[in-house]
């Protein structure tokens, strides 16, 4: 018998070569292994990012404010204050200046009218000489005295703790009543200032730029009991890394989570460089600061002794 001739084998297919995508999950570990913070993600070419919905926003709005508690768990209102009349004043001073020029401007001030029935007997040309360092003193030294005149006069020198009645107050607006309602007074409220209308634009919660209607937005979206120190966080975080005309994004805790992701510095050495305050190694703004306050505390007025009153 002949023998069968068994058929030759076929050379085998050489392997497929991996996608550009393949090749590229293989070769860079995941960002959970590496420890880094993820970026985000761009959007594919050619395909816009779907519009988010309102329960998205919502849902990465509390995630921002868990992130924000964590990264400062220490916020707090930036003036020194040791009661509501003080905390008023200082308030109402703060327009259009600095918490560090109003505490360093304060402590000579209510150190000579310690109650509102002192403010309002001063000298005119005397308040405008104590607070002139914080600008506008005309128009302030006419506010705080009017205000300190209405203590007196409607509310028995004490400082009202409704709303209703701290706007009637000269120089008083919603800003500042939520201030010392949330701070003085444990009452919830929503402080929009400049840093915080800046950034609940910047991460979508609102496309709005009146503080009011930015205040009934932002309300809707988080518990009545996380307001005051929401407002807190966003201002903290305005004030040391989410700054107005360069944010230092590749610093930013909560980078993965804002859609103005990319706006700032995004590389991460230059970025640390633009943190403010206790983030990039300088003292805060008050003089004398809650004792969870991780910075230096600030340096007083020149030519005032450290403590002086």
């Amino acid at each position: 018998m002949k023998a069968v001739k068994k058929p030759a084998k076929r050379p085998a297919k050489p392997a497929a070569k991996p996608s550009a995508a393949q090749a590229t999950k293989t070769a860079k570990p995941s960002a959970a292994k590496t420890g880094k913070t993820a970026k985000p993600s761009a959007a594919k070419a050619g395909k816009p990012a779907k519009p988010e919905s309102r329960l998205a926003m919502v849902r990465r709005a509390r995630k921002i404010n868990r992130e924000l508690a964590e990264v400062f768990p220490y916020a707090h209102p930036e003036l020194d204050f040791r009661n509501p009349f003080e905390l008023l004043v200082a308030t109402v001073l703060s327009a259009q200046t600095t918490d560090l020029r109003v505490n360093q401007t304060t402590p000579a001030l209510f150190a000579k009218y310690p109650t509102p029935e002192d403010l309002a007997a001063a000298v005119p040309e005397e308040v405008e000489e104590l607070i002139r360092p914080t600008g506008f003193f005309r128009a302030k030294t006419k506010s705080i005295m009017g205000l300190a005149a209405a203590l007196r006069d409607d509310f028995g020198g004490e400082v009202p703790g409704r709303l209703d009645d701290l706007v009637k107050l000269p120089g008083v607006g919603r800003k500042t009543a939520f201030v010392v309602l949330g701070n003085a007074f444990g009452v919830p409220g929503i402080t929009v200032d400049t840093h915080f209308m800046r950034l609940a634009r910047r991460w979508k919660w609102t496309e709005s730029d009146d503080p009011v209607k930015i205040e009934a937005e932002v309300a809707e979206i988080f518990p009545k009991s996380e307001w005051t120190m929401l407002s807190h966080r966003v201002i903290f975080h305005g004030r040391r890394i989410c700054h107005a005309r360069k944010p230092a994004c590749g610093a930013c805790p909560i980078a993965p989570l804002c859609p103005a992701y990319g706006e700032g510095e995004t590389d991460p050495e230059k970025a640390a460089k633009l943190l403010k305050y206790e983030k990039g190694g300088f003292p805060g703004q008050r003089l004398n600061p809650p004792p969870d306050y991780p910075g230096r505390p600030a340096a007083p007025a020149p030519g005032v002794a450290p403590g002086a009153e």
